[in-house]
Order: C-alpha cells, then sequence, then structure tokens
C-alpha cells in the first residue's frame, strides 16, 4: 500500500542529535513549498511529534468505520503519532514485533488523503522499526541526521550502511548543531566540530542538505508547538531548513517551487 507519492525516513544513528526536531521543521518546510505533507511518528517508545506540533493533550484521531483513523491537522500538515492513541504517561513497554506492527497500523490504517511527502520520524539506532518499514513500505529513501561531532559521525554511518544493506536510498546529510553564534557578542564558533556532515557526505557520495546552527530559539519554539519554520520562516534558521527542503526535492527528483527556470527567448532572426 502506498500512501504518499514519495516516503521519506529521517533517521540518525543515535538520539540526541535532533532527529526530531529536523523531520518536524523538514515537513513545515515542504509544505511550505506547496507541497501536501504527511508527518508520521515512528518513535513508538518516545514520541514526541505531538509537542513539537502543539497539538493538545488528550487529542485523538477521529474515525468513522472502525477500522481506519483521520490524521491529526497541525499546521496544515496530517499527523500520527503513538501519542495520539495512549496517554503520554503511558510507558509502551512492548517487544520489537509489537513496535513493528504498531508503526504498520498507524502507516496503512491512517487516512492519508492525497499527499506528495510522507515524512516519517523514525526512532534513533539501526533496530526493529527501520527493518520493518523496509520490508513493509516502498520508502523512497533516507535522509541522515548528525551533528558534527565524531562519535555522532560513527553512529551515522551505521544509520547509513543499515539503509544500504536493505536497499533504501541515502538521500542525503542534515547536519544538526553546526556553527552557534552568541547572541550578546555575535561571536561564532563550532561548539561540537567543524564540517563533519560534509566529511561523511563526501565519504559516501551523498549531499549534504544542509548544515543547520545550533540556535537556542529552534528549541525553544519547538517545544512550545510553533516550530521555527512557522515562527521565524525568514530567520537564518528557518531559510537553511527551507534549504534543506529544496535539496531534498531535488534528491527526489522534483522541481522545487521558486527555484530558476531557463529563460526562453523567441525571435524571429
Amino acid at each position: 500500500m502506498q500512501v504518499a507519492k514519495h516516503i521519506i525516513a529521517v533517521a540518525s544513528g543515535k538520539g540526541g542529535v535532533g532527529k526530531s526536531t529536523t523531520a518536524v521543521n523538514l515537513a513545515l518546510a515542504l509544505s511550505a513549498t506547496g507541497a501536501r505533507v504527511g508527518l508520521l511518528d515512528a518513535d513508538i517508545y518516545g514520541p514526541s511529534v505531538a509537542l513539537m506540533l502543539g497539538v493538545a493533550e488528550g487529542t485523538r484521531p477521529e474515525s468513522s468505520d472502525g477500522k481506519t483513523m483521520s490524521p491529526v491537522e497541525a499546521h496544515g500538515l496530517a499527523s500520527m503519532s503513538m501519542a495520539y492513541l495512549a496517554s503520554d504517561r503511558t510507558p509502551m513497554v512492548w517487544r520489537g514485533p509489537m513496535a513493528g506492527g504498531a508503526l504498520i497500523q498507524m502507516l496503512e490504517q491512517t487516512r492519508w488523503g492525497d499527499l506528495d511527502y510522507l515524512i516519517i520520524d523514525m526512532p534513533p539506532g539501526t533496530g526493529d522499526i527501520q527493518l520493518t518499514l523496509s520490508q513493509k513500505a516502498t520508502v523512497s529513501g533516507a535522509v541522515i541526521v548528525t551533528t558534527p561531532q565524531d562519535i555522532a559521525l560513527l553512529d551515522a554511518r551505521k544509520g547509513i550502511e543499515m539503509f544500504r544493506k536493505v536497499s533504501v536510498p541515502v538521500l542525503g546529510i542534515i547536519e544538526n548543531m553546526g556553527l552557534h553564534t552568541c547572541s550578546q557578542c555575535g561571536h561564532t564558533e563550532s561548539v561540537f566540530g567543524l564540517d563533519g556532515g560534509q566529511r561523511i557526505a563526501a565519504e559516501y557520495g551523498v549531499a549534504l542538505l544542509a548544515s543547520l546552527p545550533l540556535e537556542r530559539t529552534i528549541r525553544e519554539y519547538t517545544d512550545a508547538g510553533t516550530p521555527i519554520v512557522i515562527r521565524e520562516p525568514e530567520s537564518a534558521a528557518g531559510q537553511a531548513y527551507m534549504t534543506a527542503a529544496r535539496a531534498l526535492m531535488r534528491a527526489l527528483g522534483e522541481q522545487p517551487a521558486g527555484d530558476d527556470f531557463p529563460t526562453i527567448t523567441i525571435s524571429d532572426d
């Protein structure tokens, strides 16, 4: 069952690199181009998309037939998450096959509508959820999120190798938490290292889709349920996510709206 023209997994080899924040803002940036976008929170054990989208606690998807669910609309996105199906205080104490089954149910039993892109926020690591998705859905490709530091790059390599083994193309790398500019003095420094995303992209021959700054407002706005692409789309960070979205569209062979087209001149000469 194909629920969207393109299914894109946003993944990381380890936690703590800002993968979910990146997935949410990337989905919103794609939507800002005029595309129809869905967002599936595949982190069964630690769903966070509902909070990041500002969806009220206790929101539940509607079901008209008892078999399928309507996605929860937020900021123009069609979203689905385990957070909509269980209490925030209910831990998912499940073995891998149960978590994989929950993912497929959310994927296939949600009435997504006619989507251009379905962004799937994957759990960190290279486990059952990743394998289940690659086996059960036609995934157009994966985006790997990493920070520039060496330990994150080590785990990012594992993520890339895992997707290659299951024949899912890696569309590119997004480097998160790159340069930080001090809000007081304007000094810019690389807190977690320099050009790590560029190095791993070059190593594997894939695109560096964007390098995102280490900026407090990205975290603050996402925690408040109004991600920076919505709150401050013209900011440097907001534009960095837009750059990533357009680069992703090009990697998929799509022509982003607003890109320059060649000028065709007709003359009688």
